[in-house]
């Protein structure tokens, strides 16, 4: 054999089979590593990077990647309200509020592994809602998975679940959720089996998992929520256990946003007319008419009467002057029968 035949069966110990590669790639769940692989070969062989800096590219992309798919994921499932960030509340509007405070919230780090909650108090159109799910996109960009939902729709689920026979299913698989935002607590009807199966969920996550809930009833208000004292109270005293409460007493973000566009368009606000300022010829007639006192209205003019109806009051006014004159002489002047007096 041949310098040459062996120089053509030897195989070239750098060549790698980039279809075999991939595939095994794949097999390890490596997806973008699998797809950036060629590219960084090549720019590593322009660039002479050492085989553990190409290690290391490809191993933070996949990493970047990965984190990038799971927020997407848990953003999906979070179902929180579209638009709603810590970048476009507003704190100014509600001074009573501290923004350090609620970043310190959004890490989550502090509270959420403690299994503490959050309750947010306020009038209806406050920012409650708002500022919940802000708290829970800034968790969910953290890595923590949070689920979002009027507490309402998710105690009707609960009621559904547990004629069905899968409550406790249905409490396992919130439990994956870091925090549970229950939005609107006071919405809840006064029924026996709600607040039946909303006090289990409180008990259930109690010192485990966190609780986020907006409310615009006070404490002492729950007594609607909760029909039973005893169940009002237990309730309230494992949400206030380990928590932080947040008070937003303000004027209706919808109000006041709705009155600063009527304003810019000239228009009137509320629902009260605008009182005409008077004149200054307006200002001294009436300070005139003050000083005279009131004055006996001026009777109105006699209607205008026509031509037949002024005929007919002159014959009238002829016809009594002459009955009052003396007669001249006639039947008049005859003495009365006897029996008839004058």
């Amino acid at each position: 054999m041949s310098d040459k035949d062996d120089m053509t069966a030897a195989p070239d110990p750098n060549k790698v089979d980039a279809m075999k590669l991939s595939l095994m790639l794949s097999d390890l769940r490596l997806p973008t590593i699998s797809q950036l692989w060629q590219s960084f070969a090549k720019r590593a062989d322009n660039e002479g990077w050492t085989a553990a800096r190409f290690l290391a590219a490809l191993t933070e992309h996949e990493l970047a990647e990965r984190d990038r798919r799971r927020i997407e994921r848990h953003l999906r499932e979070a179902k929180l309200l579209p638009g709603k960030t810590l970048a476009s509340f507003d704190f100014n509007v509600v001074p009573m509020i501290s923004k350090a405070q609620v970043n310190a919230l959004a890490v989550g780090d502090a509270w959420l592994t403690q299994g503490a909650n959050c309750l947010i108090f306020g009038p209806p159109g406050a920012g409650k809602s708002h500022l919940a799910s802000a708290i829970g996109l800034a968790l969910v960009e953290n890595g923590y998975r949070v689920l979002f939902t009027r507490t309402t729709d998710l105690v009707q689920r609960m009621q559904v679940a547990r004629r069905e026979l899968a409550l406790e299913s249905l409490l396992v698989r919130l439990d994956r959720f870091n925090l549970l935002i229950l939005d609107d607590l006071a919405y809840v009807r006064k029924d026996q089996a709600e607040t039946g199966v909303l006090f289990e969920l409180i008990s259930a996550r109690y010192e485990r998992r966190s609780l986020l809930i907006t409310a615009n009833q006070p404490f002492g208000e729950w007594g609607k929520v909760f029909p039973d004292e005893t169940t009002a109270v237990a309730a309230v005293d494992r949400l206030v256990h380990h928590a932080t409460i947040l008070e937003m007493n303000v004027e209706s973000y919808r109000r006041r946003t709705a009155l600063e566009k009527s304003k810019k368009k000239g228009g009137n606000p509320t629902n009260w007319p605008l009182r005409k300022t008077p004149t200054k010829t307006e200002r001294t007639t009436t300070a005139s008419i003050a000083a005279r006192g009131r004055s006996t209205p001026r009777a109105a003019p006699p209607p205008r009467q026509s031509a037949g109806l002024k005929n007919c009051r002159a014959a009238t006014i002829k016809t009594r002057k002459s009955l009052q004159s003396p007669p001249r002489s006639g039947i008049l002047n005859s003495p009365l029968p006897p029996g008839v007096s004058s």
